[in-house]
Order: structure tokens, then sequence, then C-alpha cells
């Protein structure tokens, strides 16, 4: 096996959650720049943001996302939906705001990881929760420093591989800095005796008081006379109040990918001949996860919850048929049944979780746990312990009780610890988390569960399919170049045209498509009545498993609009404020009286 292989394995998905580690999400302003006017032809540069006074280019924007994407997909993702493409391009700008913003705080307080720091963090005796991750049986949960080693030492050889471990070693520094930084924040925040004081005066003080009121509409119009100088004046003086926030509107149209009856046939051929070397496997849950979409899911079905179409297979318990191919909403799959056994509906338990990472190694905690199991079976209760010592603190407090629960709810080790042994049972068993030592307090009757194998194939639109959808979009948009043969084509053609109005810089959703975070980049970058355009003067975006093509139909502009565009809410506001002046004037007659 080779070392990339190995620890895509490990990974799972660590990548998709290591991607997310971020220290602070910052409120940007002015997302997107004020750059108006479509562009020209030479005009291939234009920023998406700004971090403090730096602005940030699509170029460099997309290049970070690039590399992201391939680091997810070396983690042996292929598949890779639109939703995680753009919960990666958020990732992405998060991660460029603290790299912009934040490393300078943390040069500036003297905050770093230096390489004996994160050579104790990668190979000390208390590793990063990443390493352990990486290089811990996922069955057991042990953590293994010797393949780590070994490892290490064949990242010199490959680059792709070396590449890989960079990310995660990156990933443990940013961790690390974070760490750093936060505790220097939480040391400085405390609230003083003083501001306590005053903040209890505050929340107990009371006033008691009369009012009297009356409506603007008891004032009848014609005792308000409003001048051309009142709107003016009024304009003058509350300018910043009319300020207008950019927005566009657009129209577009989509072309869907559908596979084909030749991408059916491929990929029924694949499924076919991969159902021969499924049967011979001679490790099925291995060859699942090198072989299949999906990754195996390592827990036992009762018969209710199995599909409909394999409840006849599993009943005949044949360990060695392969059923299939079948068909389950656009994906050919394979079923295997790799066990049976009789296992309990629900079990009711408690656990101690002694967890390891950067304050107890892995080491120190199979320690602690052996000392605490002694403690039980002399007679201390359990709940006592685990009040006193677990690190779960939701169920700490409840003396480790984590109530009833079915089978696929914990961690696989930890879900088999529970539905693998007996009421009574102290057993203890390690998962990413840590170690637990966990109480079997009760088990439901057992009943008979199917332990099922999938391999899973995804029918999807080969490059072939893609290339004549993206040419019928891109014959769309070249001949339909103007706004008006835009409409007449979507009419002749019997397409669906969709519209959305009044939409933002940082707006993410449009109707009918997952992630259009492209096509809004470049509506905003587009004249009034013109064809949206993206960064290579392409007018086909592709979008999920369609190629859309949009016109923008409105722009406004961020700023002050002339006074002639507000003129009916400034008359409203100033018939407001004279009405005002009016009641203003009945209460002080009658006050005086």
């Amino acid at each position: 096996m080779s070392t990339l292989q190995f620890l895509r394995e490990r990974a799972g998905v660590l990548v998709a959650g290591v991607i997310g580690l971020s220290l602070f999400i910052f409120v940007v302003s002015d997302f997107f720049g004020n750059s108006t006017g479509q562009r020209s032809k030479q005009k291939k540069y234009y920023e998406i943001g700004k971090i403090g006074d730096e602005s940030v280019s699509y170029q460099d924007f997309e290049l970070e996302v690039q590399n992201l994407l391939e680091i997810y997909k070396l983690s042996g993702n292929t598949n890779i939906d639109e939703a995680t493409t753009e919960s990666l391009r958020e990732q992405t700008w998060q991660k460029m705001i603290r790299k912009k913003i934040l490393d300078i705080q943390f040069k500036k307080m003297g905050i770093g990881v230096c390489p004996e720091e994160l050579d104790e963090l990668v190979l000390g005796n208390n590793p990063h929760p990443i390493v352990l991750q990486l290089f811990s049986d996922q069955n057991t949960g042990t953590f293994n420093k010797s393949i780590l080693v070994n490892f290490l030492k064949n990242t010199e050889v490959d680059e792709t591989t070396k590449k890989y471990w960079l990310f995660f070693e990156n990933e443990i520094v940013d961790d690390r800095l974070s760490t750093k930084y936060n505790t220097l924040v939480s040391k400085g925040l405390y609230v003083t005796s003083k501001q306590a004081e005053f903040d209890k005066t505050l929340a107990s003080a009371t006033v008691d008081f009369s009012y009297i009121m009356k409506n603007y509409s008891t004032v009848p119009d014609s005792l308000v006379r409003i001048t051309a100088g009142d709107i003016e004046s009024y304009f003058s003086k509350h300018k910043e109040s009319f300020k207008k926030s950019a927005l566009r509107d657009i129209e577009y149209v989509t072309f869907d990918i559908i596979p084909s009856e030749d991408d059916i046939r491929q990929a029924e051929e694949w499924i076919n001949k991969t159902k021969t070397e499924f049967s011979e496997a001679p490790d099925p849950v291995q060859f699942i996860n090198l072989t299949a979409d999906s990754r195996h899911v390592g827990f036992y079905t009762p018969l209710s919850e199995v599909p409909g179409q394999l409840t006849e297979f599993v009943k005949k318990e044949d360990l060695k048929e392969v059923f299939g191919p079948y068909n389950e909403e656009g994906t050919l799959k394979l079923a295997k049944l790799l066990d049976v056994a009789d296992r309990p509906d629900s079990v009711h338990v408690r656990h101690i979780l002694l967890g390891a990472g950067q304050t107890r190694s892995i080491e120190d905690a199979r320690i602690q746990a052996d000392s605490l199991i002694r403690l039980i079976k002399s007679g201390t209760l359990f709940s006592t312990l685990a009040i006193t010592n677990s690190d779960d603190q939701g169920s700490a407090q409840l003396g480790g009780d984590l109530g009833w629960f079915p089978e696929g709810r914990m961690v696989v080790p930890f879900n088999n610890a529970c539905f693998s042994g007996k009421k009574g049972d102290i057993v203890t068993v390690e998962t990413t988390y840590g170690v637990h030592i966990i109480e079997i307090l009760a088990q439901s009757k057992s009943t008979r569960k199917y332990l099922i194998g999938i391999v899973d194939r995804k029918i999807i639109p080969g490059s072939m399919t893609n290339q004549r959808v993206y040419s019928d979009a891109s014959q769309f948009a070249g001949t339909n170049n103007t706004y008006d043969k835009f409409n007449l084509a979507i009419t002749e053609q019997g397409l669906t045209k969709r519209v959305a109005n009044d939409i933002t810089p940082q707006q993410k959703t449009l109707p009918g498509l997952e992630t259009p975070r492209n096509i809004i980049i470049s509506l905003f970058q587009t004249e009034n009545g013109k064809i949206v355009l993206d960064n290579n003067d392409q007018a086909e975006f592709e979008e999920g498993d369609k190629y859309v093509v949009a016109y923008c139909t409105k722009v406004q502009e961020e700023g002050i609009p002339p006074m002639k565009d507000v003129e009916t809410d400034i008359r409203f506001l100033v018939s407001k404020h004279k009405k005002a002046e009016i009641i203003s004037a009945e209460f002080e007659k009658n006050n005086e009286a």
C-alpha cells in the first residue's frame, strides 16, 4: 500500500473538519469593490473584497480554493458536490482573513511555533489530535507511533504525499497558534468589581412615568405646506440616511447536464465487472473503501431498517453471495452480507471519557483508566468517578449517564463495545476522543441484525455529455448576444427563464442554483442590459449539474442617489416633521393653559 493511500484511509472525514479550522470569522465591510462598467477584453483582474485595507484579487482567491480542492481530492474525495465546493470557498476566505490579519497580531505579540515545538506536536509523547486521528487504528483507536515515523520517512521521496502531509502540518501549526492566542485573550477578559456593581444597579433600577401621545394622522395634510426649499434643505442635512446599497437584478436560463445512455452503459459495465471482484475479495471492507464512491459504514442493521430491495437477500444469511446491481436514486449498488448477529436493539450505558490530546497523552489516559477501573472494582461509585474525572462535561454531571441509544448513534469502536458486550460489563475502548471506560447498565431484547457492505457508483455525466451541453449553452449565449434576442430565444426554444431581484454583493443563493457565487461576483462587474461574463470573458457558467447563461437587468450602485430619485420619500419625512411641530405647539399651548 502506498504512503498516500495509507494516509487517505486514515484521514476519512478529518480533512473536511481540518479544512474548516479557522481562528476567527471577521465581518468584512465592502466585500466587493465599487468598480463599475462592463469589463473590457483586457481586464482580467478585479478585486472581490478587502481585508483591512488590503485588496484581495479574484485570481489569488481562486488559487487558494484550487489548492484546497486538490488536498480534498487527495483525501479520496473524488466526487465533490457543489455544497462541498461552496463550503471550501467559504473556509478559504476565512483562512485568508486569518493569514492577513491575525498573523500580524501574532507577530506583534511574539506568538509562534518553533521547529522544535512542531516536532514535539508530531513526534512527542503528547501528539496533536490531528496526528492521533491520522495514525490510529480505526477499529481500536490505538495510536501507532512507528507507523507515523515510517510514513514521514516515505514523504521524503514522494512529492505528492509530501504536499499532502505539509497541509496537515500547517493546520497543526495554525491550531497551536490559535490555542496560544485564545489563552492570552481569555486571561485578559474579566469583569471588575466596579463593573459588576454598576451592572447590578442597572438591572435593578426602575422608574414610573406618565405620557400622552397624538398620531401624525390627526393633523390634516392641508395644514402642511412643503416648498422646494424644504426638500432641498432636508436632503442636504440627511444625505447619509438615503445612502443605497449596491444591488443587481438578473435573469438567466439553465442547460441541465444529464447522464446520457452511453454514460449509463459505462456505469453498468463497471458495476458488473466489479461484482465479480467484490465476491472474491478477501477483505470486503478494504475493497469497499478502495473501490466504491462511499466508505463502508460499520454498523449492524435490524431487518426493519434494511432497504426494501435487500430484505429477502439478507434473510438468506448467505455471506458469499453478492446482490445486485440495483439502481437507487441514480446510483448503482452491489450489496454483500458481511456478518449476522443477535444484538440489542438499544443500550443504556454510562462512561468516563479520559480525553487524549494536548493536555494528556494516550498512554497517560490508558494508565488513568486502569487506575479508575481498579477503584470501581474495589467499590468506588462509578458515578462519583465520572463527575470528578470525565472530560465529557455533558454527561459527567449525570454520573456519566448517556441514557438509551440505538445502534449507529456513537462512533464505531464505542458502538461495538456497547452492543457486543452484555449487561454489567465494564470495558475500556479507545476512540479519537480518548479512552472511554464504559459500563453497560441495561440492554433491550436482542434482535437479528445484519452487517451489510455496499459498493456504489453514482451514474454521472461523462466528459462527452458535459461537452455537448456546454456547446449548447455556448451557442445559445453567442447567438443571443442582446437582451431582446435572449428573451426571444427563450420563447422559441421553450426554455424556462428565472428572475432574481435585489441581489446583494454578499448573497450566496439564486433560485434553482446550488452555489452561484461566481455568477454573483461577475454580475457586479456587468453593465445593465449586458450578458454576464466570467473572469475569462466566458458567458457559460458551470453550476453543479448545469450550465447557466445570464443577463444583468438592473444596476443600483452603492452611494447617495440624486435628490429627484428620493423626492417622494423626502416629502413624506418633511411632512412628518412639520406635523410634529404642529402637535408640539398644541402640547405647549395646552400645558400653558
